[in-house]
């Protein structure tokens, strides 16, 4: 019995010397499984910043996409062909046309596209030569638009096929006179048929083209230019198109190259700015009036100031018509992207104030002396009054003397002044 008994204790005791033991298990099991709970729930938590973080992500890149998706839906919806500027003048397609050149297959044209393949042909050929480059073929189609279109065409009787409002490449080629559209849509058609790439960039009231070189695209406004200085609005980049247009910029390629600008191509360098005025007096001899500058050594922005100055100085002497044998100007200047990083270069751009557009025939040809004579004649003047020159001997003043309204008086002064009195009064002095 004891040694049940003692079994019984032994194992009694057994039992409470193990009961610690249990009892302290369990307090590690309860902090293993409550550090457990921790460590679920910081991992819980991690897993939902992440899945935050993730859903952030996620919408940030759906936005970015649908941005994305909006742009390129916007540009693909953007209209060129179909719509009208000033809510009158259409931007019509040439496609056919420029594809016809190409193929040399004109059979599927109307009677006027035909017409107007032919035009534009004809001046392919006189001003496109074999070996030149993207660029000297857009420059030398520009040049004549410039040239030949709306500008010195100022006949005071409207010939018949003349429309000013002509927005058609057929119509603008026949009258030589063109609105906005009229400019961009022949001059999109000429680079199709050299096989450039060429768009129509538009606002609700103004249009021009953006034409693609080897390098990039360059904005290209000829109407302006046909109205104002000869590359004043040519192979433009964004940057110097947004000072006098506006657009969707989105919608349309990016312009951002300057190898083929103006400014790039046709810059004189010159050391420093005080040597501006006798490089530009020197062009102006040569009746240079689109003036470029560039400098040794990037200005600074005390040099900028001095620029400004300068440019005032330039702009009071040419306007005000101070120098007699150069004329005066309308004057203009503006800073153009240079091929160097962070530098630029000076443009100058002048128009005379003095120019006429032309009539068709020349002042000093035998049929403008011609036609001065007979109506001197008829009406009693001194064809001087008309044009005309009584010293050059093709106007022989005695042969218009007696006029009933003509001069009754003509005496050469001794220093070979001629002075003729008029019998309505008056008197005109000739030297």
């Amino acid at each position: 019995m004891n040694t049940d008994i003692n079994e019984t204790q032994e194992s009694t005791g057994t039992a409470q010397a193990q009961a610690p033991k249990k009892k302290g298990g369990a307090g590690h099991i309860i902090f293993a499984v409550l550090a457990a709970c921790c460590l679920v729930a910081s991992l819980g938590v991690n897993v939902y910043q992440a899945a935050v973080s993730d859903r952030k992500s996620a919408d940030f890149i759906d936005y970015m996409l649908e941005r994305i998706a909006e742009e390129e839906k916007k540009e693909n919806e953007y209209i060129e062909d179909g719509f009208k500027v000033g809510g009158e003048y259409e931007i019509r397609s040439t496609t056919h046309i420029s594809d016809a050149y190409k193929s040399g297959d004109d059979s599927q044209l109307s009677e006027e596209d035909k017409e107007t393949l032919k035009m534009a042909k004809e001046v392919l050929d006189e001003v496109v030569e074999d070996g030149m480059s993207d660029y000297e073929k857009e420059e030398a189609v520009y040049k004549w638009m410039v040239k030949n279109i709306g500008h010195g065409r100022g006949g005071v009787i409207s010939r018949p096929g003349m429309d000013r409002s002509a927005f058609t490449p057929h119509d603008v080629l026949i009258s030589k006179g063109a609105v906005c559209v009229g400019y961009a849509t022949t001059f999109r058609l000429f680079m199709n048929m050299l096989g450039m790439d060429c768009r129509i960039v538009h606002n609700e009231y103004h249009s021009w083209d953006l034409v693609k070189l080897e390098d990039g695209w360059y904005h290209v406004d000829i109407y302006s230019d046909a109205h104002g200085v000869l590359y004043g609005n040519f192979n433009m980049t964004d940057q110097t198109a947004r000072n006098g247009h506006n657009w969707d910029e989105s919608a349309l390629p990016e312009a951002k190259s300057v190898k083929y600008s103006p400014a790039v191509q046709n810059a004189v360098e010159v050391d420093d700015l005080m040597d501006i005025p006798a490089a530009m007096l020197e062009a102006l001899d040569g009746k240079s009036t689109t003036l470029f500058y560039k400098f040794k050594q990037p200005l600074s922005d005390e040099d900028m100031g001095k620029a400004d100055f300068l440019v005032n100085i330039l702009d009071t002497v040419l306007s005000s018509g101070m120098l007699e044998d150069v004329g005066s100007y309308y004057f203009r200047a503006a800073w153009y992207p240079s091929d160097r990083e962070d530098d630029y270069i000076l443009g100058l751009l002048l128009e005379s104030r003095d120019s006429e557009e032309e009539t068709g025939i020349d002042m000093d040809s035998p049929e403008a002396k011609e036609i001065i004579k007979q109506v001197a004649e008829v009406f009693g003047l001194d064809p001087a009054m008309l044009g005309g020159d009584p010293e050059g001997g093709d106007y022989p003043i005695d042969d218009i003397i007696g006029g009933a309204d003509g001069p009754v008086e003509v005496v050469t002064k001794p220093d070979g002044t001629v002075v003729t009195t008029w019998n309505g009064g008056g008197s005109v002095e000739l030297r």
